[in-house]
């Protein structure tokens, strides 16, 4: 797959990071802001305008390059973050929420996201916990003890700002329409990237904001929140399906250019999870038991990097993303899975 480190934006003509207030539609522009300490590089947000104010989708991570820029890139537009009425959230993750919270509180804006990422929430503000972050066990459980303890270790020395994790003020719970001036919307719950997940049809004007579920050029973390589902990349793939049955729309993502076509980039991530599926169960087949070990003889990221090679993030993601693949294989029946010593192990079924 295609990298967004070289990816340009046919709304800009530039590679899509590049700081701005791009026109992606009539009265609709994308604004990229700085994402310190990811590998992401940038988050897009998407600001709407109407006759009473403004409406973005996403929000931005709540740290000052980011702030700076949003107010900057406004400007391009002859607007200000006082000009904001409304956030439509995504997903919880910080990149697109904490932002949204923290000038929420200075202008009074109004803040939605999906019912499913209540519980992620819940455990964040849920300091009486004198239990480990929730991944540590499941890593323990996925045959990775030593990934375990160091990201056990990484938590406890982040401790998370309450305040850029207040609740929202509306939670959207199902499919439901909203009017943002006059554009009409259809919010679409997609879980599988996280709970809550939504993205946000327009129809009329043929455009999908689709958050981090569909993204252009790379593959979103499954697997990896704090209040897991039982089934994420089932729930993932079949939010995939049913976005594939809205009309063929110019894709905004959260990550990465614009593109022209959300069924082909569906289409994409549906094959790549269904390789990725074939090989994990071959992976097993071959005498790997545990997610860990799954994820070991697998390769990572467009370079084809052994899981050894990853930090304690992405190596975290991997094993867990691994461990939702064999899931959903046990689900499918072609493998059953059992608990030894407090790990889950995994072996095929007979005839696959």
């Amino acid at each position: 797959m295609t990298s967004t480190a070289h990816a340009i934006s046919p709304d800009s003509g530039t590679h899509w990071t590049e700081p701005g207030a791009w026109a992606v539609a009539p009265g609709v522009h994308r604004i990229p802001l700085p994402l310190p300490m990811d590998g992401l590089r940038a988050v897009n947000v998407y600001v709407l305008e109407t006759d009473d104010g403004l409406t973005l989708i996403d929000g931005g991570w709540a740290v000052e390059a980011s702030r700076t820029q949003l107010e900057q890139s406004l400007k391009e537009i002859d607007r200000h973050v006082g000009d904001i009425r409304s956030f439509l959230v995504t997903h919880v993750h910080r990149d697109h929420y904490t932002q949204a919270v923290t000038i929420r509180r200075e202008v009074g804006s109004h803040v939605s996201l999906g019912l499913g990422d209540k519980a992620t929430l819940d455990l964040i503000h849920d300091r009486d916990r004198t239990g480990p972050d929730p991944h540590v066990a499941l890593l323990e459980r996925a045959g990775a003890p030593d990934i375990a303890r160091a990201w056990g270790e990484f938590t406890r020395a982040h401790t998370p700002d309450l305040s850029q994790w207040d609740y929202p003020d509306t939670w959207l719970e199902g499919d439901v329409g909203l009017q943002v001036g006059g554009r009409a919307l259809d919010a679409v719950h997609t879980p599988g990237h996280t709970r809550g997940h939504y993205v946000f049809a327009d129809r009329d004007a043929s455009l999908l904001f689709a958050g981090d579920h569909v993204l252009p050029t790379i593959t979103p973390s499954i697997g990896f929140e704090p209040a897991v589902a039982a089934q994420p990349l089932g729930d993932f793939m079949a939010s995939l399906t049913r976005v594939r049955g809205l009309p063929d729309l110019t894709l905004l993502p959260a990550h990465g250019p614009v593109a022209p076509s959300s069924h082909a980039r569906v289409d994409e991530l549906l094959a790549h999870h269904e390789d990725r599926l074939a090989l994990c169960l071959e992976a097993v087949g071959g005498g790997a038991l545990t997610s860990y070990d799954v994820a070991g003889v697998l390769s990572w990221t467009r370079h084809e990097r052994t899981l050894a090679s990853l930090d304690v993030f992405n190596s975290a993601l991997a094993t867990l993303e691994t461990r939702a693949h064999l899931e959903l294989l046990v689900a499918r029946g072609g493998l059953a899975h059992a608990e030894q010593d407090g790990v889950v192990v995994y072996r095929r079924t007979i005839g696959t």
